[in-house]
């Protein structure tokens, strides 16, 4: 069975306007008919992007929780989405220190309090690689200046590479679509994550299916605000 990539049919009721109601619906249709990604990934990758912090919208959350389940997913599977895209909230932080080396440098500890510092740093990072199998540049300043944090948001962030039930590819395009989204466009975590990808096996192809589900997200304007619209019409013709 597959489920609907992008808002439910008949979201944009087709006498309201007919003209844009078949145009949003052909363009939610395109990710559907993209056959490097299968229902159950296409699914999934939406779920993400509704569920990302960034944009939280439960009606696109449950048809896709429900989309995904009809098409063979797993609880498990499931669970591991809504987590990976819970990750997305720590951007706060690897986009934010980096900026703190304008400011001036606090004193360094060069006793032994310094070298234990240091040395727990090393820790974290070796175990973020091992864990999470890369480390890009943008975590050293994480690293320096919130060290315990950085510990805590690796244990995190590894629960579902340890190893997790989603195979490494399509946890990769989960946070490419999530970094793509319009409510947030991070450019350097997805330039990171579709190297991952790439990394991991994915095409071009797959990746640009991921892309074209995550702008879709634009018709939920229509699909929110349409039927709210109406009400109000209905409202003021009643004379409420």
């Amino acid at each position: 069975m597959s489920a609907p990539v992008g808002p439910a049919a008949g979201f944009l009721a087709g006498d309201v306007d007919p003209e844009l109601s078949a145009a949003a619906a052909a363009l939610a249709d395109v990710p559907r008919r993209r056959a490097a990604l299968d229902a159950k990934t296409r699914e999934l990758v939406a779920l993400a992007v509704d569920a990302a912090v960034t944009h939280l919208h439960e009606p696109g959350i449950r048809r896709h929780v429900r989309g995904a389940l009809d098409n063979g997913a797993t609880r498990e599977e499931v669970m591991e989405t809504l987590q990976l895209a819970a990750t997305l909230g720590v951007h706060a932080a690897s986009t934010g220190f980096p900026l703190l080396s304008d400011l001036p440098a606090p004193a360094e500890n060069t006793g032994r309090d310094g070298a234990d510092a240091a040395r727990r740093r090393e820790e974290i990072k070796a175990e973020f690689v091992r864990r999470r199998g890369y480390w890009d540049a943008a975590w050293a300043d994480v690293l320096r200046h919130a060290p315990e944090f950085f510990a805590a948001y690796l244990r995190f962030s590894a629960i579902p590479w340890s190893p997790g039930v989603l195979e490494p590819k399509v946890k990769e395009l989960i946070y490419i679509a999530i970094d793509a989204s319009a409510t947030h466009l991070f450019t350097a975590g997805l330039k990171v994550h579709i190297g991952n990808a790439v990394r991991h096996g994915a095409t071009a192809d797959e990746i640009a299916g991921v892309l074209e589900i995550a702008s879709t997200i634009g018709l939920q304007t229509l699909e929110v605000g349409v039927p709210i619209l109406l009400d109000e019409l209905d409202r003021r013709a009643r004379g409420d």
